[in-house]
């Protein structure tokens, strides 16, 4: 029994752990990521055009119509509210020839208007963009980057399709509770697969290189964590050693103030366990990765709470309908309901995994 009871504590502590290292390594990555496709791009354009420099985000008459249709002048008009007086982030580069030079910074565009959904419908938002796109940029580029950005519309739905056929991998774990390498391995291929049907060569590179470098990242740290075989002194030289044989660049540099993640992982867990104030752990936080990062962690750390509380109540509405309805499947639709009302689709997908843990952690207190 104490056996059974020991081995649930640790499989509960690892993916804690996992789960806080995935999350750490998020939020340490800057917003944006340079990549060598744009640079090498950029540098032999020395007349290129960058659209969009400096331009805000205003709203003539907020918007919150749905209904609202192509009538768009230059993409800007009537913004949601969210991104009312905020800068516009991305780019639209151009060559000499009007030719468009493909860049992360057009995903980070896309994205940007795309982070407003739910507020507009698609039809809206895929009208701003286009009229965004064709009012700051000439042809035939505009045509290149409304075609890109279709593409790229489809191949979120793909994405989303296939992320939901693997589940919420940081939270699936083998019996000595690590994370499943191997899937991450196969997602990888199976995404990988998905941007080439979608895609050509230079997007791809342009779109994706700095992302798949840090998801380099992450699994090579994870794997160095997971190892049994080294000590800490190990772990942490084969961590220092991985970085050093990254390119020169803003990505390394970036990757070796996160050095000390494991660190700061088992610290945190640590602290928090013993109940150490907020201001003690940005002490620590700030000591190991800078005084940005812990910003940003102690931002982490308020969402989390306010998602543990609307969890358990949640689960408590939850429960209530199970029990009026006679079973969880009479219930489903209200449970479906529920969900959608109190989650975004992000939180959605972390429920099931949560809540596991959360079982997990009740067995072994019982």
């Amino acid at each position: 029994m104490n056996n059974q009871r020991n081995t649930r504590t640790i499989i509960i502590i690892a993916l804690l752990l996992l789960a806080l290292l995935a999350t750490l390594i998020w939020w340490l990555k800057p917003k944006s990521v340079s990549t060598s496709a744009a640079d090498n791009t950029l540098a032999t354009s020395a007349s290129a055009t960058v659209t969009n420099s400096g331009l805000t985000a205003t709203a003539n008459t907020p918007s919150t119509d749905n209904t609202l249709s192509a009538n768009f002048s230059t993409g800007l008009e009537s913004m949601p509210r969210s991104l009312q007086g905020t800068d516009i982030d991305g780019e639209i580069i151009i060559d000499d020839n009007n030719q468009l030079v493909v860049t992360e910074g057009l995903r980070r565009l896309f994205d940007y208007f795309l982070s407003a959904m739910g507020e507009e419908n698609e039809a809206t938002i895929i009208a701003r963009v286009e009229a965004y796109i064709l009012h700051h940029t000439p042809e035939p580029a505009a045509s290149s980057a409304i075609k890109i950005f279709h593409q790229y519309m489809s191949y979120l739905k793909a994405l989303d399709e296939l992320q939901g056929s693997y589940g919420t991998l940081q939270l699936q774990a083998t019996q000595a509770g690590k994370l499943d390498l191997n899937l991450i391995a196969q997602r990888r291929q199976d995404v990988n697969r998905l941007r080439q049907q979608s895609f050509d060569a230079a997007t791809i590179k342009a779109f994706f290189s700095g992302e798949d470098t840090y998801e380099d990242y992450s699994v090579a740290m994870v794997g160095i964590e997971q190892d049994n075989n080294l000590n800490a002194a190990q772990k942490q030289a084969s961590r220092e050693d991985y970085i050093s044989r990254l390119p020169e660049g803003e990505i390394k540099k970036n990757f070796q103030k996160q050095a000390n993640f494991g660190e700061l992982t088992q610290r945190t867990a640590q602290m928090k366990a013993q109940g150490a104030t907020k201001e003690a752990l940005f002490d620590m936080r700030r000591g190991l990765v800078g005084e940005a990062a812990a910003s940003r962690l102690a931002g982490l750390d308020v969402e989390e709470a306010n998602f543990d509380a609307r969890f358990n109540q949640y689960q408590a509405q939850r429960q209530l309908l199970i029990n009026n309805a006679g079973s969880a499947g009479k219930a489903q639709a209200q449970i479906d309901e529920l969900e959608r009302n109190q989650f975004n689709d992000t939180e959605r997908k972390r429920l099931t995994g949560y809540a596991e843990i959360q079982r997990m952690a009740q067995n072994d207190a019982n």
